[in-house]
Order: structure tokens, then C-alpha cells, then sequence
């Protein structure tokens, strides 16, 4: 990691830039596969299936055949740790259930709202050099609480085509009702328009790499939903002496491991501090399997010496990180101030890990800065507020001057005689 010491506030979009390519490099070849897919459907589905997962698929849909050789083959340790994080997950996302709000306005004039959830949701499931069985769980479960009737899972096939047993087993679990065997700009490209075997979706779910990234941005154009920008993971640390140096050098790791291009960053008030972390770096980095990729991650990534905690805080909300870890003498004054993050971790002993899999907490987050618009994935994500009015006798004749004169000011004489022609019924 490159360390650098009291940056001008002028240098600091520099010093924190993303290390992903920008929209316009990508967004060609997103094209390219969007029209193909349009216009061929599970045709150019498969062909860019073969192209870049390396498999030709005699079909893409999941029978129930492999889901149950997948349940057999998922050792029972897994399937405890997968049925605990499962109920943390549903514990957390349950309790952001709300009541209808209602309320009378004016007297005679009800006004109410319901939520209803989207008929149609696509997870996307990133397989590649680590399958996020975990997203299966942080997608389909509140997609289920929510009662979305269709939850179609995408994930790229492995070179056999197939999908990991874990992936399976959680996604037949959760009440995925479709699971269909295909990654990448095609899977989102396939929910966009729908094809022969992959239903067109009311709206798209789920992290990705920077092409999966744009492709989901490119679906918003032909009127698909999506959850969020959600790209390469990123993770930035807040911490002085008072942090462990070993848990936090394990916290930047674990997230560097994700992909090349993964972030961190870590940010101190304290050079001891820093220095001691770059040493734990690179002695845990030694006894990792994904030695390379991290190694590359880290390489893309900083740390950052300031003189305070005030100054701190106002570079990590320019920043915005996707995930944030508090581990300071001072925790109260970071989190009653943050503005911009996707989740926040607090104290020594609440690693970053523990949102990725079962605290409850849900992973899917928005990244390279989309946090200071976007929340996380939640219950809400999976649902529309719909409004409700009903208006009696004497709430027309309560309302009706003022919307009247306000339909005169605009202009707009038949939305003011749809009010005239009420009232002077009520005469």
C-alpha cells in the first residue's frame, strides 16, 4: 500500500480514485451484447456464454435433478453455517417490515400509503474466481419477506457448466423460483428483454464486476429497474492507536482478495500505527491462497495520515467508502457524523467479514462513491409505496377552492372543472 502523509484537500479526489475503468471504455462492448441478445435471444445468450465462461450449454436452466445432487453434496458443516446467517439475515429483514401509513389531511380527506411488493425481481449471483453463495442468501431472503412472486437467479456456469452446489443449495433454500446458468453482461442483457428461457424482470439485483456494472446502468435505459451501482468491492478503515494493527491489516485483506480491482484504504491519525499495519500486510498476505489477486488489490491502495479526527471525517465522506470500519478512541464522533457510507463496522471486534455473511446486515452495498445517493439492498429495495386517497363530501368541499385557484394559476381549466363540477353538485 502507498502510504502518504497530510494530502491537500485539492489532492484528494486524485489520491481516491477508483481503480476501475470508466464507463465509456466498457460501454461499447455492453452494447454490442445488448442489441445481440435483443434481437437473438438464449441464441446470443449462448454464444456469449461460450465466449466467455468457455462452456457451450446443451440448456441453461438448473433442473431439479442438480439441485438435488447439490444438496447431497454440501457438507453439513456448511449447510449449519449457511441455515445460521439465514436466520440473522431473515431476523434483520423482517424487522423492516412498516405498517400502512394514514392519516387524514383535512378534515373529510383520507390519505393513506401501502407497500406492494415488485412482481418480478433478477438476482445476479457473480461466480468467477470466488462464487458469493452469501449474495444468494443477502438477495432471494428479502425478495421472499418481501413476497415477490417470481426470484429468478442468474450466475455463471464453471468450465462443466455448472453452478457450485453452495450456490444451489442456498438459492433452493431461500425460495428462488428459477435458477438459470449464465453470467455476465448477457445475464443482465437476458433480464432486460427476456428470451425463450430467461423472463424478462421488473428489476435487477446484485454486485458484479465493472462490466456487469455498466450493463445494469444500460438496462435502466430500456425502463428495467435496478437495485443500485454496485461494481468492485471497496473498504475503508478509520483507525488510531487504540485499533488492533493485526485485525485491521486482516480487514484490508479480506477485502482485497475479492478482485484486482478492489480498494482499500486505510486513514490514521496515528504513523505508528500505519507503519505497523504495512508490516502485518505483508506477513498475513504470505499465507493466503489468493496471494496474486490480493497483491494487486493492495497495490491499488493507500494509506493515509492526517492530523485529526475532524479531518479524517471529512475525507472519508468525499471518499464514501461501500463498506466502513470504525476503530478509534473517538467510534461516537464517526458515527453520529458520517454522512456518506453503505455499512458501517464499529470496535475492534466487528470485522467487515461478519456483513458479508451473517451478522444480518445485508452486503449488497453501492460503490465508487454512489453511496452519497444510494442506500444499501434492503427490504424496501424489493417493495413500491403505493398512495391511497379518499375523499368524502365535505373534503372536496374543504380542498376544492384551493385546488381551483392553484389549476387557474397553471392554467390547466379541466383539472379546475373537474373540481367546479363537484362542488356546485354539492350547492
Amino acid at each position: 500500500m502507498k502510504t502518504i502523509l497530510n494530502p491537500q484537500k485539492k489532492d484528494w479526489n486524485k489520491i481516491l480514485e477508483r481503480p476501475t475503468k470508466k464507463v465509456g471504455d466498457i460501454e461499447a462492448t455492453v452494447n454490442e451484447i445488448f442489441t445481440d441478445i435483443q434481437a437473438n435471444g438464449d441464441a446470443g445468450v449462448a454464444k456469449y456464454t461460450e465466449k466467455f465462461d468457455g462452456i457451450a450449454l446443451d440448456s441453461n436452466l438448473v433442473s431439479v435433478a442438480e439441485i438435488e445432487e447439490a444438496i447431497s453434496l454440501v457438507p453439513k458443516e456448511l449447510k449449519e453455517a449457511i441455515q445460521q446467517a439465514k436466520e440473522n439475515i431473515t431476523k434483520f429483514h423482517a424487522a423492516q417490515k412498516t405498517e400502512k401509513v394514514s392519516v387524514e389531511t383535512t378534515k373529510g380527506v383520507q390519505c393513506w400509503q401501502e407497500k406492494r411488493p415488485i412482481q418480478k425481481v433478477g438476482l445476479y449471483v457473480p461466480g468467477g474466481t470466488a462464487p458469493l453463495l452469501s449474495t444468494v442468501l443477502m438477495l432471494s431472503i428479502p425478495a421472499k419477506i418481501a413476497g415477490c412472486k417470481e426470484i429468478v437467479l442468474c450466475s455463471p456456469p464453471n468450465k462443466e457448466g455448472k453452478l457450485p452446489p453452495a450456490i444451489l443449495y442456498a438459492a433452493n433454500l431461500c425460495g428462488v423460483t428459477k435458477i438459470i446458468k449464465v453470467g455476465g453482461i448477457q445475464a443482465i442483457a437476458a433480464y432486460t428483454f427476456g428470451t425463450e428461457t430467461i423472463p424478462q424482470v421488473y428489476k435487477i439485483f446484485g454486485p458484479g464486476n465493472q462490466f456487469v456494472t455498466v450493463a445494469k446502468q444500460l438496462a435502466t435505459k430500456y425502463g428495467v429497474a435496478i437495485d443500485m451501482p454496485a461494481g468492485p468491492s471497496e473498504l475503508l478503515i478509520v483507525a488510531d492507536d487504540s485499533a488492533n494493527a493485526s485485525f485491521v491489516a486482516a480487514d484490508l485483506l479480506s477485502q482485497a482478495e475479492h478482485g484486482i480491482d478492489s480498494q482499500v484504504v486505510l486513514v490514521s491519525t496515528s504513523k505508528k500505527l500505519i507503519d505497523a499495519v504495512s508490516i502485518e500486510i505483508e506477513k498475513q498476505l504470505l499465507e493466503l491462497p489468493r496471494i496474486e489477486i490480493t497483491q494487486k488489490a493492495i497495490h491499488n491502495s493507500t494509506s493515509i495520515f492526517v492530523e485529526n479526527d475532524a479531518i479524517a471525517l471529512e475525507l472519508i465522506n468525499e471518499y464514501g467508502p461501500e463498506h466502513f470500519i470504525v476503530c478509534t478512541k473517538n467510534n461516537a464522533f464517526y458515527i453520529e457524523n458520517i454522512e456518506n457510507a453503505g455499512s458501517v463496522f464499529i470496535g475492534n471486534y466487528t470485522p467487515e467479514s461478519a456483513g458479508d455473511y451473517a451478522s444480518g446486515t445485508n452486503h449488497t452495498l453501492p460503490t465508487n462513491g454512489f453511496t452519497k445517493a444510494y442506500s444499501g439492498v434492503n427490504l424496501d429495495s424489493f417493495m413500491k409505496s403505493i398512495t391511497f386517497q379518499e375523499i368524502s363530501k365535505e373534503g372536496i368541499q374543504n380542498i376544492g377552492k384551493s385546488i381551483e385557484i392553484m389549476a387557474a394559476a397553471e392554467g390547466l381549466q379541466a383539472h379546475k372543472n373537474a373540481v367546479t363540477l363537484r362542488l356546485k353538485e354539492l350547492l
